[in-house]
C-alpha cells in the first residue's frame, strides 16, 4: 500500500490533503527523513507532524465511556465519537463499538474496525460474557441472584426469557452482573 493510501485510510485526510501533507514534509520516518508520496511504508515508524501514525486495521481501542454520551454515530447529541481524535471518524474501515452502553452508563467500551471480531464478541453463541458493575438507588431484595440465574426471567414487552446471568452482590445497593447477551436496556430492566 502506498503512503498516500495508508494515511488516507487512517483518517489523516483525503488523498489530496495527504499528498499536500507529504509534499510539505509533514511525513517522516523515525530518523527524520522526509518521505515521498510513492514510498511504500517499510519503515519501523512513520511520523505525521512528529507523532507516530495510528495503527492500521485491524484496530481495537479501549474507551472509558463517561456519562452523557451515546454509542450511536448519528445521534444529534454527544456521542462516543466526539471523545476520539477527529481523524478516527475518517478511518477506512470505520470504528464501531463492540456492544453498547446506555447514555447514562459509564465504563469500558471496546471499539474496532474489525467486523469479524465485533460479531464474534457480541453474538450470544460466542460465549463472551459481559460484566457490569451496578449501583442501585435502592437496596437489593436478596432474591435477584436466583431469579437472574434461572433463565426464566421475562422482561416487559418481550416474549423470550433472558439467558441465565450471574450476580455477585458487593453491597446493599451494589453488585456485579455477568450477562451472555445484550438486549435493549437489559441491566436496567432486570433491576426494575
Amino acid at each position: 500500500m502506498k503512503l498516500v493510501k495508508l494515511l488516507a485510510n487512517l483518517g489523516y485526510g483525503s488523498r489530496k490533503e495527504v499528498q499536500r501533507f507529504i509534499r510539505s514534509g509533514a511525513v517522516t520516518d523515525d530518523e527524520g527523513n522526509v518521505l515521498s508520496e510513492s514510498d511504500f511504508p517499510p519503515h519501523d515508524k512513520i511520523l505525521f507532524r512528529g507523532e507516530e501514525l495510528d495503527p492500521p486495521a485491524p484496530f481495537v481501542i479501549m474507551l472509558n465511556k463517561p456519562d452523557g454520551y451515546t454509542c450511536s454515530s448519528d445521534d444529534p447529541g454527544s456521542t462516543i465519537y466526539d471523545l476520539l481524535p477527529e481523524r478516527f471518524a475518517h478511518r477506512n474501515p470505520g470504528l464501531n463499538p463492540i456492544g453498547r452502553l446506555d447514555k447514562d452508563t459509564t465504563g469500558l467500551l471496546l471499539m474496532t474496525d474489525d467486523g469479524k471480531l465485533l460479531h464474534k464478541i457480541i453474538h450470544p453463541k460466542s460465549g463472551c460474557w459481559k460484566v457490569y458493575h451496578v449501583t442501585l438507588d435502592r437496596p437489593l431484595e436478596g432474591h435477584e441472584g436466583e431469579l437472574f440465574g434461572s433463565g426464566n426471567l421475562m422482561l416487559n414487552s418481550e416474549s423470550k426469557p433472558l439467558l441465565p446471568a450471574k450476580l455477585e452482590v458487593l453491597g446493599e445497593k451494589e453488585a456485579l452482573i455477568t450477562l451472555h447477551e445484550g438486549r435493549y436496556h437489559q441491566v436496567r430492566r432486570m433491576f426494575a
